[in-house]
């Protein structure tokens, strides 16, 4: 299964009180977070975010949480967390 390497995010524009993540984007890709869910789901792809500093890196996964869509976060070391906020725009 092919892995990609996360290093930009799109998030949406104003009208809700919380933006949330539309596109995930590496070196030369960008797709929307419903092709990320799919693929995820699919296990056609897999996605990742590396920390240079920390070298450490961290798994993409979806989250599905009742009366929410699904959305993206990373998980790594058995604990979800916000990585994927913490990246530039793309």
């Amino acid at each position: 299964m092919p892995e990609h390497r996360v290093t930009c995010i799109t998030l949406s524009s104003g009208g809700s009180r919380h933006e949330h993540i539309t596109h995930i984007g590496g070196a030369g890709w960008k797709i929307t977070k419903e092709d990320a869910i799919a693929r995820i789901d699919g296990k056609t792809d897999s996605f990742y975010v590396y920390d240079d500093r920390a070298q450490k890196g961290a798994n993409v996964g979806v989250v599905r949480e009742a009366g929410r869509a699904p959305f993206l976060r990373t998980h790594a070391d058995g604990y979800w967390n916000d990585n994927l906020l913490s990246l530039p725009r793309c």
